[in-house]
């Protein structure tokens, strides 16, 4: 069986229907209540009456009934492809579901829509990364003021052509959704209205390392409770954790992690932040949510790669900071950096550059290069491993 999970309204159940139908199998949705009643009834008999393969949308409202019964039909006859589950939430840790599913599934995640995926672009600029190349030049550089506009839009596909105020108003709804209907639903939630202020507070600071102490104190919850509650929200696939990169030999490295909001729209609409305001020299939230979008957009290519590559970023005690390093699984890295400047100087390069000469004394060969993301048109290479390119050169190539 095939398992899609990701937020909601990215375009699971659109994906997941398309597949039922040109493969001629079935679907039915846990969110109905008359498929939910009559599977938690029964669900071994019930499930065997549809043609396959069988599409199960929301299956983590049937819990472990019927995600059991699913395993029991599966090992009677192991034949390939014979259902597709779908979830709003992280099979993985939703604690109504204990079963894995270990060895009979295959984990796939869909986000919202990436730029490749909005332009018709052909992204190989990661993969190119990971080979030690820089990547594609586009043709046609975007400006700043695109890239903010891309920002402030993110990639829900239901407010992908919608006005600025329509998709403010549909991402508030959106948020009292997700948190009364999939968190509520599965979680012990004693304080859920602090759980949209918690997401608020993270857009403020994504793309910065969070300090669990001065979240609990200024959403007056215990410093437990913040972890719980980020937890469930990237249960629910609204944030994403990017971890602290280490090497044993780095002792000064830091150890708190990044949390970037999973969709630059929704952090943007979080934080009152429309593309003209963010064209403000001072707004204080154009860096932050352009290096979410930027590191989102990342994160999607990387998903949709057959090697594994881990993501992780990276500050020291004496304030040197990469936004973004990418680990293959042989050891090879990329580092990025992303800058909403038009201009970019020399010294920009500078934490890159520490950092390729770092790992070239511990470990050479790993460093394989160094990118530079900015929003205006330079493309070139100023030092050894070391380049610059605009940031739509992610989807141009």
């Amino acid at each position: 069986m095939v398992m899609l999970h990701g937020a909601r309204q990215c375009g699971k159940t659109t994906l997941a229907r398309t597949v039922a139908e040109d493969s001629g199998g079935a679907y039915i949705s846990l969110d109905d209540e008359v498929h939910r009643q009559a599977v938690l009834n029964d669900p071994i008999d019930y499930l065997s009456h549809f043609e396959q393969p069988l599409v199960i949308d929301e299956i983590q409202i049937g819990g472990d009934r019927v995600v059991r019964a699913i395993k029991r039909l599966v090992d009677d006859s192991p034949a390939l492809g014979r259902f597709l589950l779908t979830g709003s939430t992280n099979f993985l840790t939703v604690p109504t579901v204990s079963e894995s599913l270990a060895g009979r599934v295959r984990i796939l995640r869909l986000g919202p829509l990436s730029q490749a995926e909005l332009s018709g672009g052909r992204p190989t600029a990661v993969s190119a990364w990971l080979e030690g190349e820089p990547g594609p030049v586009p043709a046609s550089p975007l400006t700043k003021a695109d890239y903010l506009a891309l920002v402030a839009r993110g990639g829900y596909p239901e407010v992908i052509d919608a006005d600025p105020e329509d998709r403010h108003d549909w991402f508030g709804d959106y948020i009292e959704t997700v948190v009364q209907r999939d968190i509520a639903a599965l979680a012990d939630i004693r304080k859920a209205a602090s759980l949209p202020l918690l997401l608020q507070w993270t857009a403020a600071l994504t793309s910065h390392q969070i300090n669990l102490t001065d979240a609990a104190r200024d959403l007056r919850v215990s410093p437990p409770t913040i972890v719980s509650y980020l937890e469930w929200l990237r249960t629910v696939f609204l944030i994403h954790e990017l971890p602290a990169w280490s090497r044993s030999l780095w002792p000064k490295a830091g150890r708190r992690p990044k949390f970037h909001i999973t969709d630059s729209g929704l952090a943007a609409s979080l934080l009152g932040a429309s593309a003209d305001a963010m064209a403000s020299p001072t707004h204080p939230a154009t860096g932050p949510l352009l290096e979410t979008f930027t590191v989102n957009e990342i994160a999607r290519q990387l998903a949709a790669l057959p090697a594994r590559c881990a993501l992780s970023h990276y500050r020291d005690r004496q304030g040197r900071e990469v936004d973004l390093i990418l680990e293959a699984a042989n050891g090879h890295v990329a580092a990025v950096e992303v800058k909403a400047t038009t201009s970019p100087a020399v010294g920009h390069l500078d934490s890159l550059r520490w950092l390729r000469d770092k790992l070239d004394g511990v470990s050479p060969g790993a460093f394989r290069i160094g990118i530079l993301l900015h929003t205006g048109a330079h493309a070139a290479t100023l030092d050894d491993r070391l380049h610059l390119r605009p940031i739509n050169s992610l989807w141009a190539g």
